[in-house]
């Protein structure tokens, strides 16, 4: 099998260097010979056809397993000659009967009902809290953050997110805001101090409901913000505003029309309602095997295609939408780099094998964003076309007011110390 690797090998790469190490040490090698090589060593010969039969499943648990072992270079390094390459051509085409199965098997393998919902939610968000606290900012924002300056901090980037999302929901004082997939109570606990509003969130993360409650009392603000540990199809009030940042992607496509049934039942009908996603921006696909089976079950990435259909069947109005290019990218290569410099710390809490795990995750979710064309969109919707003023011009200068509100309130706890 070691020949068919090598054949899919020079079929993909074509620029770089790649140089491939087998068990029995001989080197091989693909690409133009320019730029820096990288260099990977294989020591089980099993690997040879896994990684010529299903490499989006396989080449994570090789490099897991240290099968497959980077000596020069590392793994992000070797996944961004790959695909860096693939952004030009594409795998084989007897290599895409895997992606065309997942793909009509999708609908089974993101059926989320409520129950095995938060099943899957446990899997990533119960984990070891402080394994967070390794890679993320200090108010734990798991999203996609957002760049105004190349010069950003992650800290700077994650409280411009929440700054953008909020001047999208054109709040007042005194609004009822949901937060469906509230995580750790940031974007809520922003929106309460910054914004004067009421918040709810819901998750169905043990962890995050206990964190977020503790956060929220913490600040003595438990009489306006308050974190329900409850699936958002359980909810029967009525709110002004409702917002999902980075939920969407566990909805899965056979409860999109769900989802929004239930977001317009909830919102009053002059509301607003953001909703903050990742998107496949070459259309509709089936979810990675790896990331399905390691880090998100039941996980799943929509198109646009797929989004704004539902949308408009559900009798809402699309009133804006914005793609964010690249800043996923910028947010995971951030996130990464802090955890890389804290392995140990990471090793402790578990093992190698989880440390390896994790960054192949988040070395290839990087690249994903990078050279696969993975983008965010955010859509703003209404139930009502006249409940928004004429232009964007609102959001700008709501962006604007809600910047200097946070320097001059610099000690809450949602926007980040100097």
């Amino acid at each position: 099998m070691l020949a068919v690797l090598k054949r899919v090998l020079g079929f993909i790469v074509r620029t770089g260097t790649l140089v491939l190490i087998d068990v029995r040490g001989h080197s091989h090698t693909f690409g133009d010979s320019t730029g820096t090589p990288v260099v990977v060593r294989i020591t089980d010969p099993s690997v040879y056809r896994k990684l010529s039969v299903n490499p989006e499943l396989y080449l994570g648990e090789a490099y897991m397993d240290g099968t497959l072992r980077m000596e020069q270079g590392d793994i992000y390094d070797f996944l961004a000659l790959v695909l860096r390459n693939l952004e030009q051509s594409r795998y084989p085409k007897w290599m895409n009967v895997w992606e065309q199965f997942r793909y009509r098997m999708r609908r089974i393998h993101q059926h989320n009902p409520i129950g095995r919902a938060q099943r899957n939610i446990a899997h990533h968000y119960d984990l070891n809290g402080t394994l967070y606290d390794l890679f993320l900012d200090r108010d734990r924002q798991y999203s996609c953050a957002y760049f105004e300056q190349p010069t950003s901090t992650l800290e700077e980037a994650q409280l411009a997110k929440k700054r953008h999302i909020a001047a999208k929901l054109h709040l007042k004082p005194g609004l009822k805001v949901l937060d469906i997939g509230s995580g750790w109570g940031g974007l809520g606990l922003y929106l309460a101090e910054v914004a004067d509003v009421d918040v709810t969130g819901v998750t169905l993360s043990e962890e995050q409901y206990k964190l977020s409650n503790e956060r929220a009392a913490n600040r003595g603000l438990s009489d306006r913000v308050r974190f329900l540990l409850q699936d958002y199809r359980h909810l029967k009030s009525k709110f002004d505003r409702i917002v999902s940042v980075g939920m969407f992607e566990h909805v899965g496509i056979g409860h999109y029309r769900e989802f929004f049934e239930a977001v317009r039942e909830l919102l009053t009908e002059d509301g607003v309602a953001v909703l903050h996603s990742i998107n496949r921006s070459d259309g509709p696909g089936a979810t990675n095997p790896w990331i399905a089976k390691y880090i998100f079950p039941g996980g799943a990435i929509p198109a646009l295609s797929e989004v704004v259909p539902v949308l408009e069947r559900s009798r809402l109005y699309i009133t804006d939408i914005e793609i964010l290019r690249l800043h996923y990218a910028e947010t995971l290569r951030e996130w990464r780099r802090r955890f890389v410099q804290s392995w140990d710390k990471a090793k402790a809490l578990y093992d190698e094998r989880f440390c390896r795990m994790w960054d192949f995750y988040l070395a290839a979710s990087e690249t994903a964003f990078r050279f696969q064309g993975m983008n965010n969109f955010q859509i703003q919707f209404t139930r009502n076309q006249h409940a928004l003023p004429l232009t964007r011009d609102y959001m700008i200068e709501e962006e604007r007011r809600l910047r200097l509100r946070e320097a001059d309130r610099r000690h809450l706890v949602s926007v980040p110390a100097e």
